[in-house]
């Protein structure tokens, strides 16, 4: 691996060609080449950043010289079929979200990527929001007291996908952030969805979302609201903690307001008086940083020291079991359903996960010493 790691950027529409930017940026990568189906989008890119190879073809990209990693930016039914094939060329593989549409096919990515030795990362770009970090930093430290629940709104007029609903397009990003905030994946859900746009697919959601600590969050995404919306709040026994990504001047706001019962003055029949506190409002400062770059210096600082991602296939394979759990409850009119959640290795003991990973790629003819051979 020269100095540069060499990345192949597979997709390059409204987001891919951000990765190209900001892997172009980093004095620790450089983008070799580029892959799309659309030949305007890569003449736009040849545009932007010459002497940049430009291809239609999966397979020439990821034989071009150099190239140690791959980023994926395609339709996100396509993810597990392009993912495997990266994987199966021995390429670090960085995976926009969600992972893949099923969860079967996430465990197989992760096995994959584990009996090779390989990076798999899923592109949960709002875990290294400065803004979000912060927030969980006050959890861990306590400032909100005990956690009640939370909600999120993630509106806008479309952009509206051909491939999946507003819910599989807009609500893995607020699952991942919740499940980081709490350090923890949801048990049930509960799902609804509108079709206010007459598409095929629901293009309007409203979900619920129990964990077994008690916590219950909420998430409102839309492809149909004129007032786009990017809010995130924890209401604590202590604080209430407010997160807007459109407001560059106050991303976090903290209330020094709360409610909490009085538990050594209980009330008659067995209740409790109320202790309302109020007090200041808070904007702590907050570093600025592009989520984006946070991500992809972590992608590779990754592959340079064989570090765990934050963003692991673990962490997408979870994501996309709440997904799947929250279609099961549309299909029953909002009706709770449970979470069906795999152990550390999601679903796979050690022993499964390096026979699962050993038997796709002996199946594939790509021996192990191959895929794993951009490690150093």
């Amino acid at each position: 691996m020269t100095d540069q790691m060499g990345i192949a950027v597979l997709g390059c529409g409204y987001w891919g060609i951000n990765y190209v930017r900001v892997f172009n940026e980093l004095p620790s990568s450089r983008v070799l080449v580029v892959c799309d189906k659309q030949a305007s989008r890569l003449q736009e890119v040849g545009r932007r950043f010459p002497g940049v190879i430009l291809t239609t073809e999966v397979e020439h990209a990821l034989a071009v010289p150099g190239v140690d990693a791959v980023v994926i930016c395609t339709e996100a039914k396509n993810h597990f079929r392009v993912a495997r094939r990266c994987l199966a060329s021995g390429k670090h593989t960085l995976v926009e979200k969600p992972i893949a549409t099923t969860a079967v096919q996430s465990d197989e990515l992760t096995a994959v990527a584990q009996f090779a030795r390989l990076v798999l990362m899923v592109g949960h770009t709002f875990l290294y929001n400065p803004g979000i970090r912060r927030i969980k930093e006050y959890l861990q430290e306590g400032e909100a007291g005990r956690v009640y629940y939370l909600y999120s709104s993630r509106t806008n007029l479309g952009p509206i996908r051909e491939d999946v609903n507003a819910l599989w397009d807009l609500a893995p990003h607020d699952v991942a952030i919740f499940n980081y905030l709490l350090d923890s994946v949801p048990v049930w859900v509960s799902a609804v969805g509108v079709r206010a746009l007459r598409n095929s697919r629901e293009d309007v959601g409203f979900v619920s979302l129990g964990y077994s600590s008690g916590i219950v969050g909420h998430i409102h995404v839309s492809w149909a609201d004129p007032n786009k919306v990017r809010e995130l709040v924890v209401v604590g026994s202590e604080k209430r903690i407010a997160f807007n990504d459109l407001n560059p001047v106050e991303q976090v706001r903290i209330f020094e307001k709360s409610v909490s019962p009085d538990v050594e003055e209980p009330a008659s029949f067995g209740e409790h008086r109320l202790m309302v506190r109020d007090g200041n409002i808070i904007s702590p400062r907050i570093e600025v940083a592009e989520p984006l770059r946070n991500q992809c210096s972590h992608f590779i600082e990754c592959i340079r020291l064989g570090a765990p991602a934050l963003t692991s296939g673990q962490n997408g394979a979870q994501v996309v079991r709440v997904m799947e759990a929250i279609d099961r409850s549309l299909k029953r009119q909002g009706a709770p359903v449970k979470v069906v959640l795999g152990d550390s290795s999601n679903g796979h003991s050690n022993d499964q996960v390096h026979e699962n990973g050993a038997a796709w790629i002996s199946r594939n003819g790509v021996h192990s010493e191959q895929a794993g051979s951009a490690v150093r």
